[in-house]
């Protein structure tokens, strides 16, 4: 392995789940002692910098408000690689995934590699199955990347590193910086890293939506004057699908009430169905299964809610002058 990579990895009361990442990446790295790894924690209570110490990582522990955001700038800057791989507690590492991202590293444009993250219990739950589904991007060039990551180090400095003031979506508004200067963020068509999602109740499904919709709203408002911004389109097409399934799930059916028609509801049901089915059928490049194509299309659609609740949460903290703590989903 080469001796200018360094192997970033970010966590918070893990548990077993840091136990699988560090023993990943110690069978990945072998014995080659050059290869560094660093390990940051926000806060455990449950032995996981003990844990990270067992494994010969080195520890960053961080106090105060935590993110994200905060602890992958406080890895890459104890680090000494000229290659940082970003990668979170909750994930394992694929063995062959450095070496194939390695190979675009002579390409001076790129200034970030990453491959294919999935669930490691895909058929886990309906909510494992379809969000298994997120994680699927086409290879190229994109505009952004997730928390698993092989970044060059020379753009960290010179970009500063993750905004650590956004409870989320640090690395898509870093992406857009780098690709304000001309850099690639490079998507390959390769396994990186399998992800433990550990969702099992509604609630923490529909939490996690709502994160994300504050991180649309918050980074559309950030890089508003970026020479590339981010998520315009996305928050603004939110706003009017929440609006029209809304008027969908609710206005229809009460129009029925109203007129004592069975035909507003019919309509509803059907416009419903048929919304789901196109959605599935888009997405049959994702997946072969139908089944998870449907429920697929049924979550692409519901979290238009929770994601909208988001967007609106952010408003309200943006007016009273609130700034938000993490919102955590496990």
């Amino acid at each position: 392995m080469n001796s200018k990579i360094s192997i970033v990895i970010i966590g918070r009361n893990e548990g077993e789940r840091l136990v699988r990442c560090l023993e990943s990446v110690r069978d990945m790295v072998g014995r080659d002692r050059s290869t560094e790894i660093v390990y940051v924690d926000s806060g455990s209570t449950d032995g996981s910098v003990q844990c990270a110490l067992h494994f010969g990582a080195s520890v960053v522990a961080l106090t105060g408000r935590c993110s994200a955001a905060r602890a992958r700038n406080a890895g890459w800057r104890a680090a000494n690689g000229e290659w940082i791989l970003f990668l979170d507690g909750d994930t394992v590492l694929h063995p062959d995934f450095l070496l194939k991202a390695l190979a675009h590293a002579g390409d001076s444009q790129v200034a970030a590699v990453w491959g294919h993250r999935r669930e490691l219990k895909p058929t886990a739950n309906l909510y494992h199955r379809v969000l298994d589904l997120d994680w699927v991007y086409a290879p190229g060039p994109s505009e952004f990347c997730g928390g698993d990551v092989l970044m060059r180090r020379a753009v960290l400095e010179s970009s500063g590193g993750f905004d650590d003031t956004l409870i989320a979506g640090e690395e898509p508004e870093l992406c857009a910086r780098l690709r304000g200067q001309g850099y690639i963020i490079l998507h390959i068509d390769a396994p990186m890293t399998g992800h433990d999602l550990a969702i099992s109740r509604f609630s923490q499904y529909w939490k996690r939506a709502v994160r994300a919709g504050y991180a649309y709203a918050q980074l559309r408002q950030r890089t508003r004057n970026y020479v590339q911004p981010m998520w315009s389109g996305e928050t603004l097409r939110n706003l009017v699908r929440g609006a029209a399934l809304a008027a969908l799930l609710v206005g229809l059916p009460l129009a029925s009430l109203l007129l004592r028609s069975w035909i507003p509801v019919a309509v509803s049901v059907v416009l419903t169905v048929a919304l789901i089915v196109r959605t599935a059928f888009r997405a049959r490049w994702k997946s072969t299964d139908a089944f998870t194509l449907l429920c697929y299309g049924v979550h692409s659609h519901f979290q238009q809610f929770p994601i909208l609740a988001g967007q609106i949460a952010y408003r309200r903290d943006m007016a009273a002058a609130h700034r938000r703590d993490l919102i955590e989903y496990k």
